[in-house]
C-alpha cells in the first residue's frame, strides 16, 4: 500500500515543491492550508488546517485516518520568517513567529503520536533551516525559532523511538520560494539606529532567495528521508557555505566566526 503522507503549508514554496514530487512517486498526500480552496491545480489532496488553532489540527488528521486507516508521515512544513533587529521588532510579532515555528509544529506532532504509536510505525520530519545553527543579524528571531524546533525534535525523538517512531530534522538553506513575500518584516524607522545597515541587509537577504536553489531539490531530500531505514536526526539541504557555515561554528573560536558573520553582512 502507498504511504499516506500529511505536508503542513502545502500551498506554496518548498511544501507544494514536496507534496506535488511525493505525490508524483506514488505517495496518497494530504497537503494543508488554512484556506484550501484557494489553492487549485494541485495534483494532491488539500485539507484546512491552521497551524495556530489546535482543532483544526485534530479535524485534518482525523478526517485523513478516516480515510487512509493510516498515517505514515507527517512533514512539518508549515512556518513563517521575520527579520528586523531585536530592539526594534515587537515582542507580540516575536510571540507570533514562535507560535508558527514552534508551538504550531508541536502541536502537530502531538496529533499524529496517537496514531503513530497504534501503527507502531511512523515518520516525522521537521523543516527547521540552516539559520536555525547560528544567530544571524536582523534574522535573530527566527534563527531562535527554527533553532528550539531543532533541539525539540531530538528531545522527542528519544521519547518516541521506542514505539517504532522516527523524528527528524531537515534544514534548508536559501530556496527560490516567495518566502520573503510571507516574512513579518520590521519596519525601517526613520529614528532607528539599525536604520542603514537593517535596510541594506533587508535587500541582501532577498536576494539570497532570489538566487536560491530549485525546491525541489529539498523534495528529492525529503524522499530519501522517508525511504531510510534508519534516518538520522539532522540533514542539511543547502549550498556548500551554507553547510560548511555550520562546520566553522562548531571549529572556529567564538569571536573569530562572529568577525565572518559580520564581514559577511557588513556589520
Amino acid at each position: 500500500m502507498s504511504k499516506v503522507v500529511l505536508i503542513t503549508g502545502a500551498s506554496s514554496g518548498i511544501g507544494k515543491a514536496i507534496a506535488n514530487f511525493l505525490h508524483q512517486k506514488g505517495f496518497v498526500v494530504y497537503g494543508t492550508s488554512r484556506n484550501p480552496e484557494k489553492v487549485t491545480n494541485v495534483p494532491f489532496k488539500m485539507i484546512a488546517l491552521d497551524v495556530l488553532d489546535v482543532e483544526t489540527i485534530k479535524k485534518a488528521v482525523s478526517t485523513i485516518v478516516d480515510k487512509e486507516g493510516k498515517l505514515d508521515v507527517l512533514i512539518n512544513n508549515a512556518g513563517k520568517g521575520i527579520t528586523g533587529p531585536i530592539e526594534d521588532t515587537p515582542t507580540d510579532e516575536m510571540k507570533s513567529n514562535f507560535d508558527t515555528n514552534v508551538f504550531g509544529p508541536i502541536e502537530v506532532m502531538k496529533a499524529v503520536l496517537p496514531q503513530m504509536r497504534k501503527q507502531k510505525s511512523g515518520k516525522i520530519i521537521n523543516v527547521t533551516s540552516i539559520a536555525g545553527y547560528m544567530g544571524l543579524p536582523f534574522r535573530g528571531v527566527y534563527s531562535a525559532s527554527k533553532g528550539a524546533l531543532e533541539l525539540i525534535t531530538e528531545a522527542i525523538s528519544m521519547e518516541v523511538k521506542n514505539f517504532g517512531i522516527d523524528v527528524v530534522n531537515v534544514a534548508p538553506g536559501d530556496f527560490a520560494t516567495n518566502i520573503a513575500a510571507g516574512r513579518y518584516h520590521t519596519p525601517v524607522f526613520e529614528d532607528s539606529a539599525y536604520k542603514e545597515k537593517y535596510a541594506e541587509n533587508l535587500a541582501l537577504m532577498d536576494n539570497h532567495v532570489d538566487a536560491g536553489m530549485d525546491p525541489e531539490v529539498m523534495a528529492k531530500a525529503v524522499l530519501n528521508i522517508i525511504n531510510a531505514n534508519n534516518p538520522k536526526i539532522h540533514y542539511k539541504v543547502g549550498g556548500f557555505m551554507e553547510k560548511f557555515s555550520i562546520v566553522l561554528k562548531r571549529i572556529l573560536p567564538d569571536k573569530v566566526y562572529e568577525k565572518l558573520l559580520m564581514n559577511h553582512y557588513k556589520l
